[in-house]
Parts: structure tokens; C-alpha cells; sequence
């Protein structure tokens, strides 16, 4: 499985070098979606397993060609449909759909290299459903993703076992969207039914108005708090349990962001973030008093700085869509810079030999 998950990431940054370059349907199947199924396993030079130009006949039409369908003992289990790396898949999934009902294929994929989704029949049997069980963004990967994926491998398919847990991965996924959306902009009927759950007066328009921020608020805080928790529990398992963090609060966050920034500027500043800049404060505990210590978010990436003075930037963190990394400010040039990767904000622990030192010219100053 690791070496999977490393095949995997390497596949998606390499995408992400070549995406710009690739203009063509050909181009995107060629470069991007062979690969991928090549990960999986699939010997997709053998048409007897990973079959190109399927006929998948539809009504009165004959002739009617699926892009690839992955075969067992001869029969199709998955129809793959392919667009090109710059198309849009929402016009799309109609014609996987036609295709989807006359054979024995039990899945779907729609692609355009970059983004999957797949689709089954949970609605009702060998009709395609309208909407996908499980979708990725190969450049935007997370844990669960490579989990849902790896189900996909030519070693451990079972057609059963994927059919039989699609519908709480598709449900599941639809909730996970709906809350996301409500986390950021919860709309009136979600804060009509918190509402009623904590508030007896009558729920005016004026009250509602009144009660969107709170909601809001509360939803960051409580994420927070799960946050904070994951943290902490982490550091006693490093042995660190006499260090407790906390993350700053979302309403206090002014007190540490520059004063410029607006709410208008399109700059989130993260919980990845926020763990970061946690994380980074408990390995230099011993080197700076915490108190000096601050934050700046832009649209790049995320400042650790000294005595709340940009100047004075020690960490840079990326979280891009093939990887995690800091940039240590221990060098003139970005490119004579130290990089460090990571996956989780926690490893950042093992590499205290090379983020103390940052601070020894600022500790006296």
C-alpha cells in the first residue's frame, strides 16, 4: 500500500507539471488517464484487460465506442469515458450514462485526467445513477481519497465489496459537500433548524440575521476544538505531554493577522494552517517565548514571523495540491533556501534541528 500511495503522489505531481501542455482528448488519455490506470495495476497495453474503443451498442445506434472498459474473463466491469484535460465533466456524464445500460459494466468513470467520477447503479439496478458515488481531484488528494482509490487496484478489486459500501461512500460524500457549504455561507433554512434547536423566541427575519454569525462562528470554534484536541493528543505521543497548544480563536484572529487585510481579500487562513503555526511554536518553546511569535496569511502562502514584523519571517507554509512544504528563512534567495515536506503538520517535530536555529539572531534583538 506505501508503495502505492508514493506511486500515486508521484503521478499527480507529475499531472501537474504537464497539465498546461497537454491540448488535446488524445493528448489527456495518452499522457494522464493510461498512467493512472496504470498505477492501478491494469496492463493497459492488453486489450484483453483494459480494452480501448469498448463497443458498447446503444438502442438503434450499433457501432457506439466507450473510450476504454477494464474487462473480466471478457465482460466489462468498468466503462471508462475520457474528455480533455481542459473540459468541463458536468455536460458530460449523459453519454457514459447511454452506454452504462446496455452492458454488464457495474461502474462508471467519467474523466478528464484530473478530476474522476464514478458512477453505479444505486437508484436502481443497470440504470446508471445521475449523480457520481465518489468523486477526486487527482491534484487535490487527501487520505480518504487514496483509501476509496485504492479499492480500484487490480489486486484487491472485489466488485461486491465496493458495490456494497457505494451508497454510504456516495451519501456520505453529499453531506460532507452540504455541511462544507454551510461552514462558510450557511444559508436560511440551516439556520432556521439551528435556530429552533437553541433559541424558543420567535425566529423573525431580524432574529435569524441576528444568529448567522454566531452560527458561523460557533462552526469554526468547534473545529477548532477537534482540532486542538488532535494536536495535543499527538504531542503527548511524541512524549511532549507537559506542552499544550491552543489555536487561536476565530474571533480573536485580528489580534495576530496584519492590519491591512480586509474581508474582502479572498485570504482564508486555514485549520492546516493554524496547526502549523501551533506545531512550529511548540518545537521552538525552548528557543523564543511563544509571545513573540506571530502569523501572517496571504494568497501564496502562510507567514511564521518574529515580534509581529514581516521582516522578520522565519517559516513560509505551502499546502498546494501535490504537496506540503515550509521554506526556511535561512539563506538570501528563495533558491539557496532550505524546503522541508511534509504530510501532516505533526512531522514538522522531526525536523526541530533544522527550524531552531532560525531563531538564534532574533532572540536578543
Amino acid at each position: 500500500m506505501e508503495k502505492f500511495i508514493e506511486q500515486l503522489k508521484n503521478l499527480a505531481t507529475r499531472i501537474d507539471s504537464l497539465k498546461g501542455s497537454i491540448a488535446t482528448e488524445e493528448a489527456t488519455k495518452t499522457a494522464i488517464v493510461m498512467p493512472f490506470f496504470q498505477t492501478l495495476g491494469y496492463d493497459v497495453f492488453n486489450p484483453l484487460e483494459f480494452s480501448p474503443e469498448f463497443t458498447a451498442d446503444v438502442g438503434i445506434k450499433k457501432g457506439e465506442k466507450v473510450d476504454y472498459a477494464i474487462l473480466n474473463d471478457g465482460a466489462p466491469v468498468i466503462l471508462i469515458e475520457c474528455k480533455g484535460v481542459t473540459e468541463n465533466l458536468t455536460k458530460h456524464d449523459s453519454q457514459l450514462f447511454r452506454y452504462f445500460g446496455t452492458t454488464s459494466a457495474k461502474f462508471g468513470i467519467l474523466t478528464n485526467g484530473i478530476e474522476y467520477k464514478l458512477f453505479t447503479d444505486l437508484e436502481e439496478p443497470n440504470k446508471m445513477d445521475t449523480t457520481p458515488f465518489f468523486t477526486f481531484n487527482i491534484l487535490e488528494l487527501r487520505d480518504i481519497h487514496i483509501h476509496e482509490i485504492a479499492k480500484f487496484r487490480k489486486e484487491t478489486f472485489d466488485l461486491e465489496n465496493i458495490s456494497s459500501t457505494a451508497s454510504d461512500l456516495k451519501y456520505l460524500n453529499a453531506l460532507k459537500d452540504y455541511l462544507s457549504t454551510q461552514f462558510d455561507t450557511p444559508n436560511d433554512e440551516f439556520v432556521k433548524f439551528l435556530v429552533h434547536q437553541i433559541y424558543d423566541g420567535v425566529k423573525t427575519k431580524n432574529a435569524l440575521e441576528k444568529f448567522t454569525p454566531i452560527i458561523s462562528k460557533g462552526l469554526k470554534q468547534i473545529v477548532n476544538e477537534k482540532v486542538n484536541d488532535k494536536l495535543n493528543a499527538a504531542l503527548k505521543s511524541t512524549g511532549d505531554s507537559k506542552v499544550r497548544v491552543t489555536l487561536p480563536d476565530p474571533a480573536e484572529e485580528e489580534l495576530v493577522t496584519p492590519p491591512e487585510k480586509s474581508e474582502d481579500d479572498g485570504i482564508i487562513t486555514t485549520p492546516e494552517e493554524l496547526e502549523t503555526y501551533s506545531i512550529v511554536k511548540v518545537v521552538l518553546k525552548d528557543a523564543i517565548s511563544p509571545d513573540r511569535l506571530y502569523y501572517r496569511d496571504n494568497r501564496s502562502y502562510f507567514n511564521i514571523i518574529i515580534d509581529n514584523n514581516i521582516r522578520r519571517w522565519i517559516i513560509r507554509v505551502f499546502f498546494e495540491k501535490s504537496r506540503n512544504y515550509i521554506m526556511l528563512n535561512d539563506a538570501s534567495t528563495d533558491k539557496e533556501r532550505t524546503i522541508i515536506e511534509f504530510n501532516q503538520p505533526i512531522d514538522l517535530i522531526n525536523h526541530s534541528d533544522k527550524i531552531i536555529p532560525l531563531v538564534a539572531t532574533y532572540i536578543h534583538s
